[in-house]
This record gives structure tokens, C-alpha cells and sequence, in this order.
């Protein structure tokens, strides 16, 4: 093994046993945690009791009679409670009530009553007005059959009368504190697991560069005659290609954390929406339109995630093209009728109406599917925030270089906030008529079409009123 070797595998040794340790101090962390969440439930559950005492025995003396056929029938219920995975069928706490001595006087499972309890490190602090707890063991001395206790005075009177002691076997917390443990050693093992792989991605990446040189210097070595015309051009070609190879695993890196980003927050509405309408439909006796309304409501959710999945699959696939693969020559004015044709039938609803305003024809080269699909984005876009009865307005403006195709409607227009946003991935503002948000690809998608023909686009507050959207485009072939 070569020295690089070494140093690599014993950093990856030493980042794994400090993981390891790392892990091992969290899982150890786990039970005194759960102990100590248990711990300030019991205390709330012992001062209600110890209330209820108080209340029943005014004169001083403790009155415990009422206690006995409450825990008999509370010990006899028999439920099902699923707790994340973990089925409880019935009640595992005890309660003792001693006097101001320390005898017991009740005990729930009516095995103490008469013993002096007054040495018992709870019960001793609580006659003593403070907060007392313990952990003693159940049976035979068995630490895993152990019970947690805690205590708290009972007064009358001003003066302390006696405690109530609350005890919790520590088995019911087993399962808790077994699935915790698990789940933390698998995302422990999980991340060291996703380390290594990186690492090796990455170590592999670094040392590709000196492969790209080694391989150059071995080029050289079987050239028979030496040309340094030739031997520059491969050069060249080496090094352009361990730089595209380098540019192209820091830009997907980063291109994977944002998108997982964005898109794990632009779906915690609906699924949020979806998980709260499943909820409520599980009720009983909910009212048939109820049901039907959120119904309605998943459906809607669901397709508004099917859409962004969608909408952010093929915008992917246009982010990864570096060029056109086809291309063939277009005519601007033939597309832009033929979209505003099938536009109407959109915006017949809300009585929009499309025109064009084309007097020549221009033609650029590009793919003619992707040119169709940008200025239709930009055209549903219009529809979405133009008034009843509307108009939104195609134009066509060719010179030497460029053609510009102009979409405007006449709706609000872009607020102040949202000029340097629009084209922002998963940026959308709420519509006029309906108050509802798009996925906030379209803008995205239609910027990346412009790219990809050399052109751009933009999107402004028309004068007058309304958002006018330019897609200017290399010109190519000449006026019709």
C-alpha cells in the first residue's frame, strides 16, 4: 500500500471511531433521557393526586377510602394505545399514601400496607417538604425489574399530613428507549456509510487530474517523432477535459443540494394539506359534502405535486442539454398564430381574448418543440393574471440581428418586491381571479429554452399597465 494510501485509509479509520464514539455516547445518552421525561409526568400525576387527597380530608386526618375501587377498576381496563409502534393495553402505575410517620395507609397493588416507608429516600424528603425520587429495585434484586418512584407532601391545614408516592416500573420504557437506540445507530451507520462513499467519489475525482498527466507523459513517451503541434493539441484536449470533468461534478454537487432544497420545501404545503384532509376524514359521522370537500382537497394536492414533479423532471432534462441536438429554421409569426388560435379556447372561460400583432415574418434556427413550449408558457402566464375580459397581446418585432417575440397582458403587473424573483426557481405569485400559486417552474423553463438558441428573456411592468414578457431571439433568414 502506497504512503497516499495510508494517510487516506487512516483518516477514514479515525473519522469512523470518532462516529463510533460519537454514536456510542448518544445511544448510552438515550435511557436517562427518557427517564427523566418520565420522571415530570409522574411529578404532575403525584401533585393531582396529592390534591385529591387534600381535598377529601379537611380535618387533618388522611381519608383514603375512595382510592381503593379506583385503582381496582383502573387495573381491570383493558385498551389499545399505539404510541409510534408501541401497543399499551393497560395501566403499570402504583401509588402508596403514607401518614405523617411514613406507614403506608394505601397502597394500589395492596401489597405494603402497614410497612414503615418513612427511611425511603422519597418518602423521607417529601415528609420533610421537599421533592423526593428513587429508583429501587422491584423483585430479588433486579436492577432491570426496577421501578421509578417520586413523592410529594400531603397538606392540610398548612401543615404536611403525609406523601404520596407514584411508582413506574422502568420496563414500560424499554420499547422507547430500544427504538430510539436503533434509529440512532442506523442514521449514525447511514452518514458513515454516505462519508465513505463521498470520499471515495471524491478521492477519485482529485487524483483523475494526475491520471490525465500520467497518461499525457506516456502519450509522449510512444511518439516516435516529435511534433509539438500535435503534442500541444493534446495537451490542450487533456487539460479541457479534467476541467469540464472538474466544472461538471462542483456544478451537479451544488445543482443536487439546491434542488433537494427547493423542492423539499415547496413540498411541505400540500403534503401538510393532504396529511390534515386524510386526518379529518377519518373522523366519524362526518357530513358526506365534508368528505367529498376534502376529498376534492387531496385530489387537488396530489396533482399539484404530480405537476411539480413533472414540471421539475423535464426541467432537469433541459438543464443537462448543453446545445440543441436538432435544429431547423422557424417561422416566428406562423408559431405565434398557431398558439394564439389554441389559446383561446383557454381563455374563453374568463372571456380573454388573444390577438397578434405580427406585420412580418422572422425566422430563427432552433429546436421548433422547445421555441413552442417557451412562448406558450409565457402566454398561459398572461392568461393566469389577465382581468375578465381581457386581452393579451402577442407581438412580433424583427430587426437584422434579433427577432423579439413580446407577450402582454393586462392585469396587475409585477409587484416591486418580484422584479429581480420571476425567474427564480419555485417563485410564483398568487393569481388574480383565484388566489392560487403555480409550481414557479414555467419562467425557469422558458430562461433555459432562451439559453439554449442564445437568446434571453425578461419580464417587466408594461407602461400603461400590465406585465409585458420579451423573448428575444438570434435572427436568422431574411424578411418574408
Amino acid at each position: 500500500m502506497t504512503k497516499r494510501n495510508r494517510i487516506f485509509v487512516g483518516i477514514l479509520f479515525a473519522y469512523v471511531v470518532g462516529v463510533g464514539g460519537l454514536l456510542w455516547q448518544l445511544v448510552a445518552d438515550i435511557d436517562p433521557r427518557y427517564r427523566e421525561s418520565a420522571e415530570e409526568s409522574m411529578v404532575e400525576t403525584a401533585h393531582l393526586l396529592a390534591t385529591v387527597i387534600e381535598q377529601r380530608s379537611p380535618e387533618g386526618q388522611i381519608i383514603v377510602a375512595g382510592l381503593r375501587p379506583v385503582f381496582d377498576a383502573l387495573y381491570q381496563r383493558r385498551f389499545e394505545s399505539d404510541i409510534f409502534g408501541f401497543v399499551k393495553t393497560q395501566v403499570e402505575m402504583r401509588v402508596t399514601v403514607v401518614d405523617v410517620d411514613g406507614r403506608v395507609i394505601f397502597d394500589s397493588l395492596d401489597m405494603h400496607v402497614g410497612e414503615d416507608h418513612s427511611q425511603w429516600r422519597d418518602i423521607h424528603r417529601a415528609l420533610a417538604g421537599e421533592y423526593g425520587a428513587r429508583t429501587s429495585p422491584d423483585m430479588d434484586g433486579k436492577f432491570s425489574d426496577s421501578v421509578m418512584y417520586v413523592a410529594v407532601p400531603v397538606r392540610t391545614g398548612g401543615r404536611i399530613v403525609g406523601a404520596v408516592s407514584v411508582g413506574k416500573p422502568i420496563k414500560t420504557l424499554g420499547p422507547f428507549v430500544r427504538t430510539a437506540q436503533r434509529k440512532t445507530v442506523l442514521v449514525g451507520v447511514t452518514s458513515v456509510v454516505a462519508v465513505l462513499v463521498l470520499a471515495v467519489i471524491l478521492s477519485v475525482w482529485l487524483v483523475r487530474p494526475f491520471g490525465l498527466v500520467a497518461d499525457f507523459a506516456r502519450y509522449v513517451r510512444h511518439q516516435r517523432s516529435i511534433s509539438p503541434l500535435r503534442i500541444g493539441r493534446r495537451a490542450i484536449g487533456a487539460i479541457r477535459a479534467a476541467f469540464d470533468d472538474m466544472r461538471d461534478a462542483l456544478a451537479g454537487r451544488n445543482y443536487v443540494a439546491d434542488y433537494v432544497q427547493t423542492l423539499t420545501h415547496e413540498l411541505k404545503s400540500p403534503l401538510s394539506a393532504i396529511r390534515g384532509a386524510a386526518e379529518l376524514m377519518q373522523e366519524t359521522g362526518m357530513p358526506a359534502a365534508d368528505r367529498a370537500r376534502f376529498a376534492g382537497n387531496i385530489e387537488r394536492e396530489t396533482q399539484r405535486i404530480q405537476e411539480l414533479v413533472d414540471r421539475m423532471m423535464e426541467l432537469t432534462a433541459l438543464e443537462r442539454r448543453q446545445h440543441l441536438d436538432h435544429t431547423s429554421p422557424v417561422a416566428l409569426k406562423q408559431m405565434l398564430e398557431e398558439l394564439a388560435a389554441s389559446a383561446e379556447a383557454a381563455g374563453a372561460p374568463r372571456r380573454v381574448s388573444v390577438r397578434v400583432d405580427a406585420p412580418q415574418e422572422a425566422v430563427v434556427v432552433g429546436d421548433a418543440f422547445l421555441l413552442r413550449r417557451a412562448v406558450s408558457n409565457l402566454i398561459d402566464n398572461a392568461l393566469d393574471f389577465s382581468p375578465d375580459g381581457g386581452t393579451v397581446s402577442l407581438g412580433l418585432a424583427a430587426s437584422r440581428r434579433s427577432a423579439d417575440i413580446t407577450v402582454r397582458d393586462q392585469g396587475p403587473g409585477l409587484p416591486a418586491y418580484a422584479d429581480d424573483k420571476v425567474f427564480e426557481k419555485f417563485f410564483s405569485l398568487a393569481r388574480p381571479h383565484s388566489q392560487r400559486r403555480s409550481t414557479g417552474l414555467g419562467l425557469a423553463f422558458v430562461q433555459e429554452i432562451a439559453k439554449l438558441h442564445g437568446g434571453r428573456v425578461s419580464l417587466r411592468n408594461a407602461p400603461g399597465g400590465g406585465a409585458l414578457a420579451t423573448l428575444a431571439l438570434p435572427r436568422s433568414g431574411r424578411h418574408a
